[in-house]
């Protein structure tokens, strides 16, 4: 039997991950430092282990309600309000996921029919052009520029909105580049948004990891509330990426909307991961403040090894990446990835898999501890010295 002839078109032709041929080409080589996964390397804190254990030993294991516990709801918005000062009913507006990942998909799939555009940015994280093709909508990619630190400008906001616009899906603080919109930043770009009506997709999933200045939720200006969905978790800032949890938090409408996808495609989130994060909401604040902290240190570390070695890289203001130009060296990003991996068995990820407007430079996660990124950039400043010759 073909088989090839059973596969639907979208799964032929949708593009693979181009972090993972990264990934596998690293993981068959011995002694390889890898500086390409986006996790933390902070152990989950102990109070929301041992919340999820109780959980398990008082036999908390059922399905929860489609929205997920009530009180864990109460606490994300709870948690929005007091953090960045934006309210949202936890009966309606609020939705536990089964990771941000969930929540982006839902989202896309509660507005895209087949045709529809949405804006992407470029460079931007990998899963969410094919998550708008795999809708039939159109990504329209917005080239964002390393002059702007990658934010995005009213100018290329305004050049990419069309009739057939129906969305535009941001996330700030950004994976790749670590690029962050202050309140000031997207105070420029708001009257666009309301002016077009277009819907907001707003990945904040790196929120709380924001250092110089603090983050803003795209949300909190409301005039445009209504028109933004807001994607966040416990991955990133509570080190709880295993556990996959998220949440959606939009009006009733949309909601509704995206719970219905929702009760099909997943029933519930996991239920000793919901007791956790509500425990993680309630008393962690102090753990999450040390993992930004330390985090803010080696990216200070980072930022100066490669400016050093002749990369250019600007200092990003969130996430745990940064997003160094390797024109310098002739080669593509690609092909200094792979010369990079074979000799000095160093893995990073080449600007290209987020996107075309990566190409000249290279993904550097750094949630490792300050020895691994001392003995990494060490090895990455070796190569390009050889190669510059």
């Amino acid at each position: 039997m073909d088989y090839e002839k059973v596969l639907s078109n979208r799964a032929k032709t949708i593009k693979p991950s181009g972090i993972r041929k990264f990934f596998d080409l690293a993981s068959q080589m011995e002694g390889v430092i890898s500086l390409g996964v986006g996790e933390p390397d902070f152990t989950t804190p102990w109070a929301i282990r041992e919340a999820a254990i109780y959980s398990i030993e008082k036999g908390r294991t059922f399905y929860t309600a489609n929205r997920g516990l009530s009180e864990l709801r109460e606490e994300i918005c709870k948690y929005y309000q007091r953090k960045f000062n934006v309210s949202y009913d936890p009966e309606k507006e609020c939705i536990v996921t089964v990771g941000g990942s969930e929540g982006i998909d839902i989202a896309i799939r509660a507005i895209i029919d087949p045709g529809d555009e949405m804006i992407v940015l470029d460079p931007g994280y990998v899963a969410y052009t094919p998550g708008v093709e795999l809708s039939e909508g159109i990504a329209v990619p917005i080239t964002l520029r390393h002059e702007d630190q990658f934010k995005l400008t009213p100018d290329l906001l305004k050049a990419a909105i069309t009739p057939k616009t129906k969305a535009i899906l941001l996330n700030y603080p950004s994976n790749p580049t670590g690029g962050f919109m202050t309140k000031e930043d997207y105070a420029k770009i708001v009257p666009i948004i309301k002016e077009s009506g277009i819907i907001v997709i707003s990945d904040e999933i790196y929120g709380e990891l924001s250092y110089e200045d603090q983050f803003c939720s795209i949300a909190s200006f409301e005039e445009i509330k209504d028109q933004c969905i807001i994607i966040n978790g416990f991955s990133k800032a509570f080190a709880m990426t295993g556990w996959r949890l998220g949440y959606v938090l939009s009006n009733p409408v949309l909601s509704k909307a995206m719970l219905k996808i929702h009760q099909y495609i997943i029933m519930s989130a996991p239920s000793p991961a919901q007791y956790g994060a509500i425990e993680g909401l309630k008393h962690c604040d102090d753990e999450v403040q040390q993992m930004r902290e330390s985090y803010k240190a080696r990216r200070n570390f980072c930022v100066k090894a490669f400016n050093d070695m002749g990369l250019e890289t600007f200092k990003p203001q969130g996430a745990f990446y940064v997003f160094p130009c390797i024109k310098s060296t002739g080669l593509t990003s690609d092909e200094f990835c792979e010369k990079l991996l074979d000799d000095q068995k160093v893995a990073c990820v080449p600007g290209t898999a987020f996107g075309p407007a990566g190409e000249g430079f290279i993904r550097v996660s750094y949630a490792y501890s300050i020895e691994e990124l001392k003995v990494a950039t060490e090895k990455i400043a070796k190569f390009v010295k050889k190669i510059k010759g």
